[in-house]
């Protein structure tokens, strides 16, 4: 609330006249600036009925007629008077770390954020750095919405807070609150991996050096066979057969 707001309606070919509706209702008709694409209306955001959608369509020069009107933009409007949400993170196996608003867990672990409000409004999880919020509940009679980040990875390390929309108003959302911050970290090796792993390669190595042995065996045995099978046809001069 008393924040200044601009709406800018791109005009993709010359046009005399731009039309700004505020959900259904034409809500102003200004003149384009000439040489300029784009239009704007400006407005300061004083009641909850500004919390709406918002379109426009030009009417163009030549041919003369209108446009088709634009695909809507939603303006959410935050209003102080509503008091923020709390937040609370509550993995299983979890540690503090120096603060109430760090939490460290490891890779894997599934993640319960709850957030509640007195107003039983549909609650929303934003994550810092995220211009839309990630998830969004209905909470329960107690007023308590209930997130899950399965399996955690380092991707979900980061800020959270919550905001939630008061029962009845879509576009209307109380502020951020406060926020909880969550680390993780790389799960521990099981005892004796490694040791597990090098023997592993050594059983690999030793399987293929015997199987290399065993070839070399079988190709020399077949070709000792060949040359006993070429002096017993005969095709050679003085010669003698091995004992069987």
């Amino acid at each position: 609330m008393g924040d200044n707001v601009t709406l800018r309606c791109h005009v993709p070919r010359p046009a005399a006249q731009v039309e700004f509706y505020q959900d259904e209702h034409l809500r102003l008709h200004k003149r384009k600036e000439e040489g300029s694409d784009a239009s704007d209306f400006s407005f300061i955001i004083t009641e909850m009925k500004h919390a709406v959608k918002y379109r426009c369509r030009y009417r163009a020069l030549e041919p003369p007629g209108a446009s088709e009107i634009s695909d809507p933009v939603e303006l959410v409007v935050t209003d102080l008077w509503f008091p923020p949400p709390s937040i609370s993170l509550s993995p299983k196996g979890w540690d503090r770390n120096g603060t109430n608003d760090t939490v460290r867990v490891e890779m894997g672990t599934d993640v319960t954020i709850r957030c509640w409000n007195q107003y039983n409004g549909s609650t929303f999880l934003h994550k810092d750095g995220r211009s839309a919020p990630i998830q969004r509940q209905n909470p329960d009679i107690g007023g308590t919405a209930t997130f899950t980040l399965f399996g955690v990875t380092p991707a979900d390390a980061g800020t959270y807070r919550c905001s939630y929309h008061p029962g009845g108003y879509y576009l209307l959302s109380s502020p951020l609150g406060n926020n909880v911050t969550l680390e993780v970290t790389p799960s521990p090796a099981a005892p004796g991996a490694e040791g597990l792993r090098v023997n592993v390669v050594v059983a690999v190595v030793r399987g293929c050096a015997a199987a290399l042995i065993f070839g070399l065996g079988l190709f020399f045995l077949v070709d000792a066979r060949s040359l006993w099978a070429h002096r017993d046809d005969g095709t050679g001069g003085d010669s003698f057969k091995p004992i069987p």
